[in-house]
C-alpha cells in the first residue's frame, strides 16, 4: 500500500527502539493472550500482584519479572503493584532518571488498574528506615534480608554504537566495502547493509526488484545469526530518497535534494489518500507546503528597555534612540532588551547580530562581549552594557531573573528580534574603524550609506515580526511590482508604489521614509508615473520584473540530545518530544529549522554550561550538511526555568513544571503525586548543622540579656521581662517540645511575641524540620534543655512560639514558612488571636469550611496549614489518626494526605 515510500522498522517485544515507544507513551506493559491464544484476556476479577523491572531516561521499558526478592538487584528500579499499594524500589546504583520515569509508570498503573485510588510509597535501597511503607514492602517478600548482585542476562547484552560498516549485496551476498561512506556510493540499482553495531540499515536502490530485495533481507538475517548479534539489534530498511536523519547521519556527508523531501510529501499524500478511500481517517497526514495566512509567531512583551551597541575593535558604542534600528551590514551589533513577563520581576533579551560583511575580529568581540554579559549577569546585580564596561552598577539592588543570550547572523533575524526594532533597516557598508581599515587596505569602494547620498530601499514584509528592510543597489533593475520602495536621493525623498503592492506597504513606505530622513517632504509616485528626477537617481530607466517571493519550507521541529566522540559531535533524536524529556541533568539541542536552541539543565556543571555555544555551532555544521540547515541560523542557549516564550511554543508548556527544584526523580515525584524524596538532597531551608547553631546561638542570646549589651538600645522592649519572660519562653518551650504538656499562659498578642520567643520559635522548626518518624530528644548537656531532656520535638498545636519568628529567625528559609519538612509538625504563621478576631472568636472550623474548594471559606487562616484548625474529633474522622499520629509522619506523608483531602 505504501509503494516501497516508507522507512521500514523491525521491532521486538522487550527490545522497542525509542522512537517506537515515544508513541506510546508513558510506556508499554504487555498484557497475556493475543492471537496466538485465540484472543483469550487475563482475569479482570482476580487482582494479581506483580512485579515489574524499569529502564530508560526517556523512552521507558517496562517489563514484569518474578515476584520473588530474587528478582530484586541494585542496580535498577522495580514497581511492586499490589492491590492497595504501589511501591516504587530504587536500587542504590539505579539512574535518577529511570526513577523519574518509573515514577511515569506507576501513575499509568494507578489509572489503569486501580480507578486512580491507590496509596504510592517509595522504598530506597540501603535505607533502612523506621517507617510503615518500607517494613511493608519487604513484609510481602517474606521480610528483610540482603539482596543478591545483578545478574547479568540476555536483556542486559546492549551493543554499543560502532564506527559504520559498508557492504554491498549482491545475490543475497554481503562483500565489505572498504571506503569513505558518501551519499555517492549508494547505487540506484543494488542494496546496501550499513552496519553500526547496535543498528542496521538495510537501503535499497528505486531501481532494485522485489525478489533483490527479499534477498538482502534474508542476507543481513542470516548475518545477525553468523554475527551472533543480540536480540536487542535492530534492523531498519531504508528507500532510497526516504532516508531519515539517522541514517543520514552515519555518513561523511549527504548532499541535500530538495527534490528527495517533495516526493516523500508526494508519497504521504497518496497513502493517506487511499486510506480514505477505504474509510480510514487520517489527520495530518499530509501537510501542504502552500502559503497560508501568516500566523505571528511567539514574540517579547512590549513597552521593555532597548539597548544597542555597536561594536567598534574593543570600544563599544551606544547608539540614540534615533537611530535604533539601523545596521550597517559591516558591523556587529550587540542588543539588549530588557521586559517584564507575565508574574516575572524582569527578563532580559542579550544577542549579537553579525553584518554580512563585518571583519572576523569585530565579531569575535561581538561574541566574547555578550558571553561575558551573560557570565557576569548570571546570579549578580544587573549592569547595562555600558555600565558594564564603565564598571558601574546602575540597577543596585536588583537581581538577576532571566537572559537569554542569542546569535543572529544578517539575513536570517528570528521574528522576535525584527519585532523590536519598527522599523529595522539594513544599510550597506560599515562605521567601525575595522571594517574601514579594511576596505582601505583591499581597495574596495567603500558604499556606506550616507544620509545626503543616494540609496534605495525595498519594502517587502508588512506585518510586526517581518518587516525588515534592505538597502539594495540603486539601480532600477532591482525594482519589482509586488513591492514599494524608498529612494534617498540627497535631500530629497520618493517613495515607489508597485502596482502589484499592498496598501500596507504603501504605508510602510512612507513609515520609513520618515524614519530615514525625519521632517523631510517625501514624493509618493506609482509605478508608470515616474518622473524624470526619480529614474536620474537610479542611473536610468531600466527594465524590471517581478520578483519571486521565497518562501521557507515549514518543518517539523527537531529534539535532540548529543555527544562529542573524537571531537565529532553525534546526536539522538528524542522523537515525539515533550516538556517531560527536558531532563535537568542534560543540555539538549532544540532544532526548529528557524532557530537552533542550546537548552542546559539546572544540574548540567557549569563547565559543560560553558560550552554550550560551541556545541550549537558544531551542531549547526552538522545539520547543515545533512539536513539543509543554514549554518548562519540564529543559535540562543536557554537555561532550565528561564525559557522564554518562542521556546516555549514548541511544547506543550506547564509553567508549573518550571519552578520546582530538585533532581528529575525529585521533580517528577513533587508533581504526579506532591511528595518529597526523603533521600533528595536538602534545601539550605530544612536545617543541619549550620542552621541549628544559628538557632542555639539565636536562644542562647535570649537567655543571656549580658551578651546583648551592644544590642540592647535597638531592640524593642517586651510587656514581659526578666525571669518572667524567661520562665514564660521556658514553658512555651516545654508545651512545644512534649505533645502532653498544654500551655499554661494565654497566647502572647500578634506584635507583642519577644526575641527570646522568636529565638524558641527558630530552634523548634529547624530541630522539627530534622528530625524522622523517631524523634530525636535534647540531652541534658543542652544549655536550654532544661528539664525537657527526654520531651520529644513535636510542638503543641496551641503553641505561639511561631510568631515573631520570620523577623527574628536566624535562617530565613527554615521550614517554618511552608517549606516541606522530612517530619514533624510546623504551626500556622497566623496568630490564634488573629484568626479568632476574624472569625467572632472561634479558631476550630468545619472541614467543609476549610477545603481549598469550599463554597464558604474561612478567612484569617494560614491556608499552608487548613488541617491545624480542625477539632481534634473531626480531624481523626478526615485522615482517620489523631493529630498526633498524623504529625509523626514523614513530611512527604503529610502533604500527601492533606491533597487528597482538599486541604492543601
Amino acid at each position: 500500500m505504501l509503494g516501497g515510500r516508507a522507512v521500514q522498522h523491525r521491532e521486538l517485544q522487550g527490545y522497542e527502539s525509542d522512537k517506537f515507544l515515544s508513541y506510546f507513551k508513558p510506556c508499554i506493559i504487555p498484557l497475556e493472550g493475543g492471537f496466538a491464544s485465540g484472543f483469550k484476556t487475563p482475569e479482570e476479577d482476580k487482582f494479581e500482584t506483580r512485579l515489574y523491572i524499569c529502564k530508560g531516561k526517556r523512552a521507558i521499558r517496562v517489563k514484569e519479572v518474578p515476584f520473588a526478592r530474587s528478582s530484586l538487584n541494585h542496580d535498577d528500579v522495580f514497581i511492586l503493584d499490589t492491590e492497595k499499594k504501589i511501591y516504587q524500589f530504587n536500587g542504590a546504583n539505579s539512574n535518577i532518571q529511570e526513577r523519574a520515569k518509573a515514577l511515569e509508570a506507576i501513575q499509568h498503573l494507578k489509572e489503569t488498574y486501580h480507578n486512580g485510588v491507590c496509596d504510592v510509597a517509595i522504598v530506597d535501597d540501603g535505607k533502612l528506615q523506621a517507617e510503615s511503607d518500607s517494613g511493608e514492602f519487604w513484609v510481602l517478600f517474606g521480610g528483610f534480608a540482603p539482596i543478591g548482585k545483578k545478574a547479568i542476562c540476555d536483556d542486559d547484552v546492549v551493543l554499543e554504537t560502532t564506527a559504520p560498516k559498508l557492504y554491498s549485496i549482491n545475490n543475497g551476498q554481503l562483500k565489505l566495502e572498504d571506503t569513505v561512506l558518501t551519499k555517492s556510493i549508494l547505487e540506484n540499482n543494488k542494496c546496501f547493509l550499513v552496519d553500526c553495531g547496535s543498528d542496521l540499515f538495510i537501503w535499497v536502490g528505486r531501481l532494485t526488484q522485489v525478489e533483490e530485495r527479499k534477498a538482502a533481507s534474508a542476507a543481513v538475517e542470516e548475518f545477525i545469526a553468523t554475527q551472533n548479534r543480540p536480540k536487542t539489534t535492530r534492523v531498519t530498511r531504508v528507500i532510497q530518497g526516504y532516508e531519515n536523519h539517522t541514517f543520514k547521519s552515519k555518513f561523511e556527508s549527504w548532499p541535500v535534494n530538495s527534490a528527495g523531501s517533495a516526493g516523500a510529501e508526494e508519497g504521504r499524500g497518496k497513502v493517506a489518500a487511499l486510506l480514505k478511500q477505504q474509510g480510514v481517517d487520517i489527520k495530518g497526514a499530509s501537510k501542504s507546503s502552500a502559503p497560508v495566512d501568516e500566523e505571528v509567531p511567539p514574540l517579547l512583551e512590549g513597552d521593555g528597555k532597548l539597548e544597542v551597541y555597536c561594536v567598534n575593535g574593543s570600544a563599544k558604542t551606544a547608539l540614540p534612540k534615533e537611530e535604533l534600528g539601523k545596521f550597517y551590514s559591516g558591523d556587529c551589533y550587540i542588543v539588549l532588551y530588557t521586559y517584564h513577563s507575565g508574574d516575572k520581576r524582569e527578563e532580559f533579551y542579550l544577542t549579537y547580530w553579525i553584518g554580512k560583511d563585518s571583519i572576523p575580529e569585530d565579531q569575535e568581540m561581538a561574541f566574547q562581549t555578550a558571553n561575558s554579559i551573560w557570565n557576569s549577569l548570571k546570579g549578580r546585580p544587573i549592569l547595562v552594557l555600558y555600565s558594564y564596561y564603565d564598571n558601574v552598577d546602575r540597577f543596585s539592588g536588583k537581581e538577576f531573573d532571566t537572559l537569554y543570550l542569542g546569535r543572529i547572523y544578517q539575513g536570517k533575524e528570528p521574528p522576535q528580534f525584527i519585532a523590536l526594532f519598527q522599523p529595522m533597516v539594513i544599510l550597506k557598508g560599515g562605521i567601525s574603524s575595522g571594517y574601514q581599515k579594511f576596505v582601505e587596505e583591499k581597495g574596495l569602494k567603500d558604499e556606506t550609506y550616507s544620509g545626503d547620498g543616494i540609496a534605495l530601499f525595498r519594502i517587502s514584509g508588512t506585518s510586526i515580526h517581518n518587516n525588515k528592510v534592505l538597502q539594495v543597489d540603486a539601480v532600477s533593475s532591482n525594482l519589482s511590482p509586488t513591492d514599494c520602495f524608498v529612494l534617498q536621493s540627497g535631500n530629497s525623498m520618493f517613495t515607489w508604489i508597485g502596482n502589484a503592492s499592498s496598501y500596507e506597504q504603501q504605508q510602510w513606505a512612507a513609515k520609513v521614509a520618515e524614519f530615514l530622513k525625519p521632517g523631510v517632504a517625501v514624493k509618493h509616485c506609482k509605478e508608470g508615473t515616474e518622473s524624470s528626477a526619480f529614474w536620474f537617481a537610479l542611473g536610468g530607466k531600466q527594465n524590471y520584473t517581478s520578483r519571486n517571493a521565497t518562501h521557507d519550507v515549514v518543518r517539523e521541529p527537531h529534539l535532540y540530545t548529543f555527544s562529542l566522540r573524537n571531537g565529532k559531535l553525534e546526536v539522538t533524536e528524542i522523537f515525539n518530544f515533550s516538556q517531560d524529556d527536558l531532563l535537568t541533568e542534560d543540555m539538549m539541542v532544540l532544532d526548529t529549522h528557524g532557530e537552533v536552541f542550546v537548552w542546559m539543565g539546572q544540574c548540567v556543571d557549569a563547565k559543560e554550561k560553558q560550552k554550550a555555544f560551541e556545541i550549537g555551532q558544531k551542531y549547526a555544521e552538522h545539520a547543515a550538511a545533512f539536513e539543509s540547515l543554514s549554518p548562519d541560523v540564529p543559535l540562543y542557549k536557554v537555561v532550565e526555568g528561564n525559557e522564554p516564550c518562542f521556546f516555549r511554543t514548541y511544547f506543550s508548556w506547564d509553567n508549573t513544571r518550571s519552578v520546582i527544584h530538585g533532581n528529575s526523580f525529585q521533580k517528577k515525584l513533587s508533581l504526579l503525586f506532591g511528595m518529597r524524596s526523603e533521600s533528595g538532597s536538602k534545601s539550605s531551608g530544612d536545617g543541619g548543622p549550620t542552621q541549628r547553631a544559628s538557632a542555639l546561638a539565636a536562644l542562647s542570646s535570649a537567655f543571656n540579656p549580658s551578651s546583648q549589651k551592644n544590642k540592647g538600645n535597638d531592640r524593642p522592649k517586651s510587656s514581659d521581662g526578666g525571669p518572667t519572660q524567661r520562665a514564660s519562653a521556658m514553658a512555651a518551650l516545654t508545651s512545644a517540645f512534649n505533645p502532653s504538656a498544654k500551655p499554661k499562659s494565654p497566647p502572647q498578642r500578634a506584635g507583642q511575641g519577644s526575641q527570646r520567643a522568636a529565638a524558641v520559635a527558630a530552634l523548634s522548626n529547624v530541630l522539627t524540620a530534622e528530625g524522622s518518624s523517631q524523634s530525636p530528644r535534647i540531652g541534658r548537656s543542652s544549655p536550654m534543655a532544661g528539664d525537657a531532656d527526654t520531651a520529644e520535638l513535636t510542638p503543641s498545636a496551641a503553641s505561639p512560639l511561631s510568631e515573631g519568628a520570620s523577623e527574628f529567625s536566624a535562617d530565613k528559609d527554615a521550614p517554618g514558612d511552608g517549606a516541606l519538612s522530612e517530619g514533624g509538625r510546623t504551626e500556622p504563621d497566623v496568630s490564634v488571636e488573629q484568626t479568632a478576631n476574624e472569625n467572632g472568636g472561634e479558631t476550630t472550623f468545619s472541614y467543609d469550611r476549610l477545603i481549598s474548594k469550599s463554597t464558604n471559606p474561612v478567612r484569617g487562616i494560614d491556608y499552608k496549614r487548613r488541617e491545624t484548625y480542625l477539632s481534634d474529633s473531626e480531624f481523626q474522622t478526615v485522615f482517620g489518626i489523631t493529630k498526633e499520629e498524623f504529625y509523626q509522619q514523614p513530611g512527604w506523608k503529610q502533604e500527601l494526605q492533606k491533597r487528597k483531602h482538599d486541604l492543601f
